[in-house]
């Protein structure tokens, strides 16, 4: 059986407010739309299971970069370009 729940995007936020608190993070340097347009892409061009993995090797990366704005943009692209050019190339 499958829980196919839509829930509304303040229930996101409300949940990243939340995580954020939780773990000691302040939430408003939160990246939600440019993790979820990485997930997405990596999950349509790679597989389902590198979505999350991709997200949290992001995190590591942007965490330990001097810049983390800048990491975070310059990151975020290059996984996606890798993951499309791994679907170019599987395509062949």
């Amino acid at each position: 059986m499958s829980d196919t729940r839509h829930l509304p995007p303040s229930a996101l936020d409300e949940w990243v407010r939340a995580a954020s608190a939780e773990i000691g993070l302040d939430p408003d340097v939160s990246a939600t739309a440019t993790i979820l347009d990485l997930a997405r892409d990596v999950a349509h061009d790679v597989a389902r299971p590198a979505a999350p993995v991709s997200a949290y090797l992001l995190g590591l990366a942007v965490g330990r970069a001097e810049d983390p704005d800048a990491a975070l943009a310059e990151f975020s692209q290059r996984l996606v370009a890798l993951a499309a050019q791994r679907r170019s190339e599987a395509d062949g």
